[in-house]
């Protein structure tokens, strides 16, 4: 049988072949790679991680120890952290945290996050590189949450379902004024549902956009999103 011919034009796929031949020969670029130890304070902007509490204790191999995955809990979507980013790659770890300042202010967190521990280590690794005290962190914390609201539609899952990325997205833009899908991303893992996104000014008052991040948005067709439970 005599092959058709191709619906791609010539110079089409000469173009695209002279790309790859410019990406195999590129220099590699580090996505989302961390400094440890940098300076506090430095950084371009706020990434709001909102972790979807059902997808986490599916993945999670310690659920049976987890507060937040016991049954009847009913948590949709978390606070997961909090975290100062740069245009390419992100500080973490960027001073000892003073444990006597830590222990008094923890408390502030409460409601914030799902468990104390993860308070802690957010402050450990991402607060430590804000500038901010542990009670100033954790007040930040408070206002990029009260900043963004969650979308009706995912506010609560008693049946598990399935949606595309992009669907995830639009439904928290639609929720947000000001907020677009190039100011976010979607993570996933093995088909299902881990977390948003959002990337906040350094002063909290606005989204705005960030390439890095939402590149690394979830590829997938449609995920899974878990129940709540």
């Amino acid at each position: 049988m005599q092959a058709g011919p191709s619906l791609i034009p010539t110079r089409f796929l000469a173009g695209f072949f002279v790309w790859l031949l410019v990406l195999a020969t590129a220099p590699a670029i580090a996505q989302d790679s961390e400094t440890r130890g940098g300076p506090a304070g430095q950084f371009d902007f706020y990434v709001l991680a909102l972790s979807w509490s059902p997808g986490f204790c599916a993945l999670t191999s310690d659920a049976d120890e987890r507060s937040q995955c016991d049954a009847g809990k009913g948590l949709a979507f978390v606070t997961h952290g909090l975290w100062p980013q740069n245009e390419r790659g992100y500080p973490v770890f960027c001073r000892p945290a003073d444990r006597m300042s830590l222990r008094g202010t923890v408390a502030e967190a409460a409601g914030l996050f799902p468990d104390e521990r993860l308070a802690r280590y957010q402050w450990r690794k991402h607060g430590s590189c804000s500038g901010e005290s542990p009670s100033g962190y954790f007040r930040a914390v408070q206002q990029a949450r009260d900043k963004v609201r969650i979308p009706d539609s995912l506010a609560r899952m008693p049946v598990a379902t399935r949606a595309m990325p992009l669907e995830i997205e639009r439904a928290f833009a639609d929720a947000n004024p000001g907020l677009r899908p190039d100011m976010m991303s979607v993570s996933c893992r093995r088909d299902t549902l881990q977390e948003v996104r959002i990337c906040l000014t350094r002063d909290l008052r606005g989204f705005r956009p960030c390439p890095e991040i939402d590149r690394n948005s979830c590829r997938a067709g449609q995920i899974g999103i878990p129940a709540t439970r």
